[in-house]
C-alpha cells in the first residue's frame, strides 16, 4: 500500500507539472509552431533566366526556414523575378533584408469590380471623329491576331461567344497552354480560346476543390468580360427576350488567352502575379483586369500586385487594361492608377430597364430593375416602409435599409417593402431575399447614387484615363443549373447583364487590341495615347456628359471622355512613353535609384535619379493628359510634352488651340508644329499661370492639321 501510494503521488505530481507547462506561456516549439502565412517576394526584373529561377527561390527560402519544408506556392520567372511562400512573420521579415529583394508583403486579396454597348458607342462617336475615314462597326472589328489575356475567374468555353469559325490558325506568337481540369478538356480550347490556366488558392480552406483546381468559370464574371472584350458576333442574343441584338466584342478578330486567378472569394495577389507571369511568357498583347484593391486600402506600387505585373508586362510592350473600381463617385476613389496601366471608368448607355410602380390615383413612380414578376395591374398590393417594419431586436437604420433579419415577418407578409439602400454592408440580392424569406411579396429600393444600374430581380419585382459602358452591359453567361432568376419554365440565359466598371475595363481592351491588330509595331502607350486623345466629352444627343444626379461631369469622372472606337483608330498624333520615363517617374514619386534597378530591365549604365526629384516633377511624364497641383500666386509652372506623327500625311503643320476658363492663363509654346518625314517626333511647352485660384480648374489643348484633332484634357488644383 506504501508504494501505490508513492506511485500515486508521484503520477500526481508528473501530471500537475505536465499541466502547468501546457497552461504556462513559454516560448518553446512543444507549445506553438509560428504561424505561417503566404507572403509575396517581389526581387524585380529578370536579369538572366539563371538569376530567376525556381531553384534560387528555394534556396533564398530555404536560408530562413528552420527545417526542411515546401514552403513555395508559385515562382515567378518569366516577366519578373520573385515567388511566394508560406512564411512566418519573422521569416518575411529576414528575407526583406536580402540583396536583390524589392520588397515583401503579404499576400493581398483584391476584388472583382463588378451588345448593344459596341453599337451604341459606334452611333455616338460617329457625331464626332477625327476624320471622315469611312470607318463602320465592321471594319473596326476586322479579322486580327492579337491576343487578349484575360485575368479573372476562368471562363465558359461552350458559350457560342467563344466559337472559331472563320478564324485561321492561332498565332505563331501563342506559347501557352490550355491546361487540363476539373469539368474543362483540352478541347474546350480552340482558334478563339486559344490558351486557359488556372491557380490554385491553396492557402484557402473554405474554397472546394472543384472550384479551383480548372479554368472553368463557376463565377460568370470572367465569362462576361472576356466576351465584351473578344467575344465573336452571336445573332439573336438577349436575356429572355430583353434587349434582341447581336452580342459581339470589341475586337471579335481577336483570339483569348483566359487566366483564373479569382474566385467568388477575390483575387489572390500571389494569383495575379502568376497570371501576369505567364501571361508575359505566353504571348499576349494585350492584358484585361476587371479587379482590384479597395480605393480605401490602396497599396504603394511595390506592394501592388497589380501595378507590379503591369509594369514589367508593359515594359515587354502589351497594353495592361484595369478597372477604376466602383467605390466612386467620391473624390479620390480610383484604383489601378499606376501610369503605365490605362484605367477606365464606367458610364451608362442609350438603354433604360424601367420598372414602375403605380400608387393610387394611378401615380407613377419609374424606377430602374428588371423582373418578371407575375404581379398584376388590377389588384391591389399593400405598401408599407421598412423603417415601420422593424423587429424587436434591430436598429432603425438596419430595418429601414432591410438588412437581414432585421424586419418583423408578421408585418411585411403579403405587402410590397420600401426600402433605402443607404447602407450597402448587405447586397440589393440579400436584402432582395431576406424580405422573400418573410414572405413580402415585393420590393422598392431608394437608391439615387445606383437608379440607373437595373438590378436583376429575376421573378420577385422589385468613374480614371478613360471611361466606356459600364451599366446593364449584355454578355456571355455561364451554363448552370440556376433557374431562380429565370421567368417561370425558362431554361438559365446565356447572356446576362451587369453592371460596373468591371464591365466598362474590357471595352477599352478590345479597342486596344483592335488598335494593336492595325499598327502592330506600336508600343502600349502610343495604343493609350490615341484612346485618350480621341475620347469625347459629349453624349449622343451633343451635350456635355453628365453625372447621375445630372450636373456636369469633369475629368475627375470621365478622366478623358468616353472611348471612340473609330476616332482611336487615326489619332494623328500620339504621345509615346518608355521605359526610361517610367523609371523618372519612380525618381520623382520617392524610389531610390538602387531600388529602381532593381524593378526595371535594361536599365542603362551610370543611371540616377536626379537631384532636383520630385513630385512637382510628375506632372513632366509624358502623359496624354496634364495635371498642375499647388499652383497659385506669382509663380507660374512649366510642363513639357512631346508628340510623335502617326498620321497618313508625313509632312504636316499642327497648331494648337487652348480651352481655358476663367481665372487661369495657359500659353502653349511653340503653338505651331511642323512635322517632316525626316522629323517625326516634336516637343513643346505649355505654362500655367494664376494669380488666385479658389478651385480646381478644367480645360484642354488640342492640336489639329485640319484632319485631325488631338486633344490633351489638364487639370490645375492649388493643392
Amino acid at each position: 500500500m506504501k508504494d501505490i501510494s508513492l506511485s500515486l503521488h508521484l503520477f500526481f505530481f508528473f501530471f500537475l507539472f505536465f499541466f502547468v507547462l501546457l497552461s504556462f506561456p513559454v516560448e518553446t516549439k512543444a507549445v506553438e509552431e509560428e504561424k505561417k502565412s503566404v507572403y509575396i517576394v517581389y526581387m524585380g526584373a529578370v536579369v538572366s533566366p539563371r538569376s530567376s529561377s525556381r531553384e534560387d527561390h528555394d534556396h533564398l527560402i530555404g536560408s530562413v526556414l528552420k527545417r526542411k519544408e515546401n514552403a513555395l506556392v508559385h515562382s515567378y520567372t518569366n516577366g519578373f523575378s520573385g515567388f511566394a511562400a508560406r512564411l512566418s512573420e519573422k521569416e518575411a521579415g529576414v528575407i526583406a533584408q536580402k540583396p536583390g529583394v524589392v520588397s515583401v508583403f503579404a499576400d493581398p486579396i483584391l476584388q472583382l469590380h463588378t451588345t448593344r454597348s459596341w453599337d451604341f458607342l459606334q452611333y455616338q462617336t460617329d457625331l464626332e471623329t477625327n476624320s471622315n475615314s469611312g470607318l463602320d462597326s465592321d471594319s473596326v472589328s476586322h479579322k486580327s491576331d492579337t491576343i487578349i489575356g484575360i485575368l479573372d475567374t476562368g471562363i465558359w468555353p461552350e458559350s457560342e461567344s467563344f466559337n472559331d469559325r472563320d478564324m485561321g490558325p492561332i498565332p505563331s506568337q501563342w506559347k501557352g497552354v490550355c491546361m487540363e481540369g476539373h469539368g474543362f478538356s483540352a478541347s474546350n480550347c480552340n482558334r478563339k480560346l486559344i490558351g486557359a490556366r488556372y491557380y490554385d488558392d491553396t492557402d484557402s480552406e473554405s474554397i472546394t476543390w472543384t472550384q479551383e483546381q480548372t479554368a472553368r468559370d463557376d463565377v460568370g464574371h470572367g465569362t462576361h468580360t472576356a466576351s465584351t472584350a473578344g467575344g465573336s458576333a452571336v445573332a439573336g442574343a438577349s436575356y429572355y427576350d430583353l434587349a434582341v441584338g447581336t452580342a459581339k466584342g470589341g475586337s471579335p478578330g481577336s483570339r483569348i488567352a483566359v487566366y483564373k486567378i479569382c474566385t467568388s472569394n477575390g483575387c489572390r495577389g500571389s494569383a495575379i502575379l502568376a497570371g501576369f507571369d505567364d501571361a508575359i511568357g505566353d504571348g499576349v498583347d494585350v492584358l484585361s483586369l476587371s479587379l482590384g484593391a479597395s480605393a480605401f486600402m490602396r497599396p504603394d506600387f511595390s506592394t501592388d500586385p497589380i501595378a507590379i505585373g503591369a509594369f514589367h508586362a508593359v515594359e515587354k510592350g502589351i497594353t495592361v487594361v484595369c478597372s477604376a473600381g466602383n467605390d466612386g463617385p467620391a473624390s479620390e476613389t480610383v484604383v489601378n492608377a499606376a501610369p503605365w496601366i490605362l484605367t477606365v471608368a464606367a458610364t451608362t448607355i442609350d438603354r433604360d430597364f424601367e420598372s414602375d410602380v403605380v400608387l393610387g390615383g394611378n401615380k407613377v413612380i419609374k424606377g430602374e430593375a428588371i423582373n418578371f414578376s407575375n404581379l398584376q395591374k388590377p389588384p391591389i398590393y399593400p405598401l408599407i416602409y421598412a423603417g415601420s417594419a422593424k423587429s424587436s431586436s434591430s436598429s432603425d437604420d438596419d430595418a429601414r435599409n432591410c438588412n437581414p433579419d432585421s424586419l418583423d415577418g408578421d408585418k411585411i407578409k403579403g405587402k410590397i417593402v420600401l426600402c433605402d439602400h443607404s447602407d450597402d454592408s448587405f447586397s440589393k440580392r440579400e436584402k432582395m431575399e431576406g424580405v422573400k424569406s418573410l414572405e413580402g411579396i415585393g420590393l422598392v429600393l431608394i437608391d439615387d447614387l445606383e437608379r440607373a444600374v437595373a438590378f436583376t430581380y429575376g421573378a420577385f419585382p422589385m468613374t480614371p484615363d478613360v471611361a466606356a459602358p459600364g451599366v446593364s452591359i449584355l454578355a456571355a453567361w455561364i451554363g448552370t443549373n440556376d433557374t431562380s432568376e429565370a421567368p417561370a419554365g425558362k431554361k438559365p440565359s446565356k447572356f446576362n447583364f451587369l453592371s460596373g466598371t468591371s464591365m466598362a475595363c474590357p471595352h477599352v481592351s478590345g479597342i486596344a487590341a483592335t488598335i494593336k491588330s492595325r499598327n502592330p509595331t506600336w508600343n502600349p502607350s502610343a495604343i493609350r495615347s490615341a484612346i485618350l486623345t480621341t475620347a469625347t466629352q459629349s453624349n449622343n444627343e451633343k451635350n456635355p456628359l453628365t453625372v447621375d444626379s445630372s450636373s456636369a461631369a469633369t475629368p475627375y469622372d470621365y478622366g478623358a471622355g468616353e472611348i471612340n472606337p473609330s476616332g482611336a483608330l487615326q489619332p494623328g498624333l500620339v504621345y509615346e512613353t518608355d521605359a526610361n520615363d517610367y523609371r523618372q517617374f519612380l525618381c520623382n514619386y520617392g524610389y531610390e535609384a538602387s531600388t529602381i534597378k532593381l524593378i526595371s530591365s535594361a536599365v542603362p549604365t551610370g543611371f540616377d535619379c536626379s537631384k532636383n526629384s520630385s513630385t512637382d516633377m510628375i506632372s513632366n511624364l509624358n502623359y496624354p493628359s496634364i495635371a498642375i497641383s499647388k499652383l497659385g500666386g506669382k509663380e507660374s509652372k512649366k510642363v513639357s510634352r512631346s508628340v510623335t506623327n502617326v498620321g497618313d500625311e508625313e509632312e504636316t503643320i499642327y497648331s494648337a488651340s487652348v480651352k481655358s476658363p476663367n481665372g487661369l492663363d495657359v500659353k502653349v509654346i511653340p503653338d505651331r508644329l511642323q512635322f517632316t518625314k525626316s522629323n517625326k517626333k516634336l516637343s513643346y511647352q505649355v505654362v500655367f499661370s494664376s494669380s488666385s485660384l479658389k478651385e480646381d480648374l478644367f480645360g484642354s489643348i488640342t492640336w489639329t492639321n485640319g484632319k485631325y484633332k488631338v486633344r490633351s484634357l489638364f487639370v490645375v488644383s492649388s493643392d
